[in-house]
């Protein structure tokens, strides 16, 4: 098994073993997964850096790591590939599909254009750390986003951010679901298994500049809401 799997495996070793822990919970230390599983240090650290990131597990100088308390810090508007760097993890994708297409009045509606508009229509397969995650089709309007069809970028909002449409809010509605064939062989996991569907539209200030629809795998994706009163 290469290094990059056995940092993986280990790292959701732990994230099974400390699941429902209080926070303050002693976590596995480096010594004891070095010897659990006849990795190198430095593949166990990578594995707890990356629950680190995503807020699993919090390091206490001095003290060790320990289960963090849920996190409080509202994060913004982020892209898949952000996400997955936020937890340690390498984003990939994978076009299936990237063309051009007239806007019916739906969409037309959505991105504030007119009917029949001319839109980038782009497909992706979204991996971390080389494992399937989830199926995104994102819509964007040709005129905001001049030659993107021609060199996808990795990232999206990276490039948006260069053309000045960063998105700052987004509408998004999450719903939960079971997989279509397409769907299941794309992600890998049985037709009718729990997939959440995720639809976001997102603005830079007042231009829309993104409607995608997002349909993750229930098993490697969860969602954290922070709600005032």
């Amino acid at each position: 098994m290469s290094r990059s799997l056995k940092h993986v495996t280990i790292r959701e070793y732990v994230r099974d073993l400390v699941a429902g822990s209080a926070p303050g919970t002693v976590a596995p230390s480096e010594r004891d997964l070095v010897d659990r599983f006849g990795v190198a240090r430095m593949t166990v650290r990578q594995a707890l850096d990356a629950l680190v990131g995503e807020g699993v597990l919090e390091r206490v100088p001095g003290r060790g790591t320990f289960v963090a308390a849920p996190q409080r810090t509202p994060t913004g508007v982020l892209g898949f590939t952000e996400e997955m760097a936020r937890r340690g993890m390498v984003a990939e994708a994978r076009t299936l599909l990237a063309e051009r297409v007239p806007s019916g009045e739906g969409l037309a509606s959505a991105l504030q254009v007119t009917p029949g508009a001319p839109l980038v229509r782009w497909r992706r397969l979204r991996m971390a750390d080389g494992r399937p995650v989830c199926l995104c089709e994102t819509y964007l309007v040709e005129r905001r986003v001049p030659g993107l069809a021609e060199a996808l970028p990795d990232s999206l909002y990276d490039d948006l951010a260069r053309r000045g449409l960063r998105p700052t809010w987004s509408e998004d509605v999450l719903t939960a679901c079971a997989a279509a064939a397409e769907e299941a062989r794309l992600l890998e996991v049985a037709v009718g298994a729990p997939v959440l569907r995720h639809d976001r539209r997102a603005c830079s200030g007042e231009i829309v500049v993104e409607v995608s629809r997002t349909v993750y795998r229930g098993d490697h994706h969860a969602v954290s809401l922070l709600l005032r009163g």
